[in-house]
Parts: C-alpha cells; structure tokens; sequence
C-alpha cells in the first residue's frame, strides 16, 4: 500500500509527464490528443491541490 507522500510523488511524476505531451500535442497540432491529455492533466491537478501541493512553479500549461 503506498503512503499519501507516494502517492503525491507519483501524481507530481505523471503531472510532469502530461505537461509535456500536451506541449507537443498542441505543437504538433493533435487537437484530439491535447483535449484528452487535458482531461487527465486537469485530475492530476485536483489531486495535487487537494494534496497542498503549491503548484505555481510546476504548471507549465497554465490555461
């Protein structure tokens, strides 16, 4: 069973991840594929926030 600070670690590895597909989703102009990167970047950032994680410095997408 992971502890809440795995689970944060986890979710801060998959924001960081998501924020780059998206980057090249939007570059490469994949509008489907952006939309549902979105939707998971959007979850991901509930939880963290929830979680207390201050995510100004993080949040590349900033939409």
């Amino acid at each position: 069973m992971l502890t809440g600070l795995e689970v944060t670690k986890q979710a801060l590895d998959d924001f960081k991840k998501i924020q780059e597909y998206m980057s090249l989703a939007k570059k490469e102009n994949a509008t489907e594929t952006y939309a549902k990167l979105k939707d998971e970047y959007l979850t991901i950032k509930a939880l963290l926030q929830v979680s207390g994680v201050n995510l100004t410095e993080l949040d590349k997408i900033r939409e």
